[in-house]
């Protein structure tokens, strides 16, 4: 059972603090992914120089991204991880570069590695985006405690090489809620005091399992934090269709708006205009 005297601890406003600027999540944001990859599942290759970074940055900052996410690891089903040395040469020449030329938006870097943590902090990154839910670095935790910064804490039940082997749950729901109650609880001792959670659609989970979790997304609401969704052309809408993931924006943007009205505060996506428009119009509706 879910210990309620420990969910009680753990509640917060939907807000986040980043650089000791108060961000509102009344309204739900829009995540802009920037992969520096070769082999993300959709859009690895495209900007894994600089100049290309940039302009990937440019185009979320003018289509009206909230957050500009930037990873230099594959996180795809069957990846293998990069080092944090990787990552951060990576990162860091197009972290300061958008530093530069937009000083106000709001900067994620989706890593797993302390170090990148620290690196990201000192070139002006706000929030940290981790898929191993600190189970990689048993330092991170206490790392991002340390920088004073928000942290997403997505559910993965094991590194990505492994993750689509089999996966099993016999309450998805309980199992992930059990999850986060225990890395929430590591989190608030290691001083970190915004945290966003993330059910990981894709990880270690069959197409049935994400649907399962889609609809029942607003019962996690129970943590009092907000939710990040993250389904942007993935698997569990290009494979029911039988499309690629170049075919599936159609696909993610209704989605979205089921993501939306089951909880989302930020949605993850490779399209911010259309994921935009879908928020627009979902806020007219709640009106």
């Amino acid at each position: 059972m879910l210990r309620e005297g420990k969910i009680t601890t753990i509640c917060s406003n939907k807000r986040i603090v980043c650089q000791k600027k108060i961000i509102s999540l009344e309204s739900p944001l829009v995540m802009g992914i920037l992969n520096l990859t070769q082999d993300s599942f959709y859009d690895g290759g495209k900007y894994t120089t600089v100049c290309k970074a940039l302009n990937r940055v440019e185009e979320i900052v003018e289509q009206g991204g909230d957050i500009i996410d930037i990873g230099a690891c594959s996180t795809r089903p069957g990846a293998k991880l990069t080092t944090a040395k990787e990552e951060i040469e990576r990162i860091l020449p197009v972290l300061k570069e958008t530093r530069k030329l937009f000083p106000e938006c709001i900067i994620s870097i989706d890593t797993v590695w302390s170090d990148v943590c620290k690196a990201a902090k000192d070139n002006g990154a706000d929030i940290i985006n981790d898929i191993s839910g600190g189970s990689f670095d048993a330092n991170l935790f206490k790392t991002v405690g340390e920088l004073n910064m928000p942290y997403i804490l997505m559910h993965t039940p094991t590194t990505p090489d492994k993750m689509q082997i089999s996966p099993h749950y016999d309450d998805i729901f309980m199992e992930i809620s059990k999850y986060f109650c225990e890395r929430l609880d590591l989190l608030l001792h290691a001083g970190v005091k915004d945290i966003i959670l993330d059910l990981g659609f894709g990880f270690g989970k069959t197409i049935e399992h994400n649907y399962e979790l889609l609809s029942r997304q607003k019962e996690f609401e129970i943590f009092n934090r907000p939710i990040l969704t993250g389904i942007s052309r993935k698997s569990m809408i290009y494979k029911p269709l039988n499309i690629t993931p170049d075919k599936a924006l159609n696909g993610t943007t209704f989605l979205h708006a089921f993501a939306l009205a089951n909880g989302a505060d930020i949605l993850r996506v490779h399209d911010v205009a259309a994921a935009k428009e879908c928020v627009n119009l979902y806020k007219l509706y709640k009106r």
